[in-house]
């Protein structure tokens, strides 16, 4: 730690300083980053998106370079990462490769999105490397649910082994609806609870590579599905909304998640499904 400024040492001295609170670990340290990032993404004559704040946009000579998602001008990011390392201490690691526990594969067929080592660091973790592969996800017609009779198991693990399956599908789409199910059941996890979630484990032994691929199609027309799983949750009787959206021919979103009210009809629960689709 630095002497503040002022502070002044005359000769040999047993003096110390006591850090009474430090900004990195505090709640509003990001928000005070962000913000002096923002300073500065502004000074460069950047706008901030309204739709997602994290997002900044510069447009000039019928070019437009979007900071973090998108470059299209090769002499404009070069500018930027001057101002940038001008401002705070950066290092450029060329093509992005691997972030974040997902790696990406670059190739004449597009970009491929995957998260495999992710998922056998996983299965190493909690000792499944050498378990039988599953062929499905989730038993068919499965019964999960809250029963007063219940063997708990638990509860820590397996909320953390939730936690890790959720954080998983940022690319894998077809584990989506099983983690969303096993979710459900997070503040009272039973031994059946957990053995679904073993399921969808040994299932991944036998699938770890999957991901998603963006290719280039010469379009961007945008296309929405819909599904919905009418009164399936035999706790409460609520629906199941599934759908996914395509931009350009790719997937860009997806989502599996319980309804919040009971619908009681399956065209009501349907509308309710297109309808978190649409936003």
């Amino acid at each position: 730690m630095s002497l503040p400024p002022g502070y002044r040492v005359t000769g040999e001295t047993r003096n110390v300083c006591k850090l009474k609170k430090a900004l990195y670990g505090l709640k509003q340290s990001p928000r005070a980053w962000f913000g002096r990032f923002t300073t500065a993404m502004k000074k460069f004559g950047y706008q901030q998106a309204n739709t997602d704040h994290t997002i900044f946009i510069k447009y000039g000579a019928g070019k437009v370079t979007l900071l973090i998602i998108y470059v299209d001008d090769t002499v404009e990011i070069e500018e930027l990462q001057k101002r940038l390392a001008f401002e705070f201490e950066m290092k450029d690691f060329d093509s992005l490769k691997y972030f974040l526990g997902v790696e990406v594969t670059r190739s004449k067929h597009g970009l491929f999105l995957s998260q495999r080592k992710y998922v056998m660091y996983l299965l190493a973790d909690i000792g499944m490397l050498d378990c039988k592969p599953a062929d499905t996800l989730i038993v068919e017609n499965h019964k999960l649910c809250v029963y007063v009779d219940q063997v708990p198991t638990n509860r820590e693990r397996y909320q953390r082994l939730v936690g890790r399956l959720i954080y998983l599908s940022l690319t894998r789409t077809d584990i989506a609806y099983a983690v969303s199910v096993a979710s459900q059941f997070m503040h009272s996890p039973s031994e059946d609870h957990m053995a679904a979630v073993m399921r969808i484990l040994s299932y991944l032994k036998s699938a770890s590579g999957r991901g998603l691929l963006f290719k280039k199609k010469g379009h961007l027309d945008m296309k929405g599905y819909n599904d919905v799983d009418y009164a399936g949750n035999i706790t409460d009787i609520c629906s199941t909304s599934g759908y996914f959206t395509f931009v350009g021919g790719n997937l860009v979103t997806w989502r599996s998640k319980k309804q919040n009210v009971v619908s009681r009809s399956s065209a009501k629960s349907e509308y309710r499904g297109i309808a978190q689709g649409v936003l």
